[in-house]
């Protein structure tokens, strides 16, 4: 199907060494910052944030929805494996406070409208526990003082043993996680250096 129907063909990216050097920042929007001792089962937490590139949005897009990249772009994913242009399984190793999790995860790209948008939804089974993720997640890209704007949006539900733990501790994983992620991004987009261009 074509790119701008529900189901997007992924565009080929970029090469880092053509796109311009940049500067990456980012700044999370609070989202209901009460504390509570846990998530309550099938309650859903919201996450939110920008991050600002320094590149076109077309750039920004070709690298995003390219799966491989993305997922070399968040820490802890291994096995990723393609389905189709729209549909991948991986596995995520990461660990929130004192506990290491291992999840099986399937992702869907429900839309996609380049450079502008792409909604996913993403499901997760931890290994050796019981509970789930279930999440949905928006991304819009817009052009930006001479850059672009990476806005997301992820409403996730958690049940079983994932959601005994505090919205204060998994907001700062999310916010851990989004930090190693600008900066990843920020190295793909970077120009080479001279010794690396000769």
């Amino acid at each position: 199907m074509r790119e701008n129907s529900r189901r997007g063909r992924r565009p080929s990216p970029f090469p880092a060494a053509a796109l311009p050097e940049f500067a990456c920042k980012t700044e999370t929007r609070p989202e209901n910052q009460s504390a509570r001792a846990g998530v309550r089962a099938g309650e859903t937490m919201k996450f939110t944030g920008d991050i600002m590139i320094g590149a076109p949005p077309e750039a920004v897009y070709a690298k995003v929805r390219d799966a491989r990249f993305f997922a070399s772009c968040v820490e802890g994913v291994q096995e990723l494996n393609e389905i189709d242009s729209d549909h991948y399984t991986a596995v995520l190793e990461t660990k929130v406070a004192y506990l290491k999790f291992k999840f099986n995860v399937t992702v869907e790209v429900v839309r996609a409208q380049p450079p502008r948008e792409i909604e996913a939804r993403i499901e997760g089974t931890p290994r050796g526990i019981v509970g789930r993720l279930t999440a949905t997640s928006v991304t819009r890209l817009a052009q930006d003082d001479g850059g672009t704007r990476v806005s997301y949006e992820i409403d996730a539900a958690l049940t079983g043993k994932l959601g005994s733990l505090g919205q204060p501790v998994l907001r700062a994983k999310a916010k851990e996680m989004e930090r190693q992620f600008a900066e990843r991004m920020r190295a793909a987009f970077a120009a080479p250096t001279p010794e690396a261009a000769g």
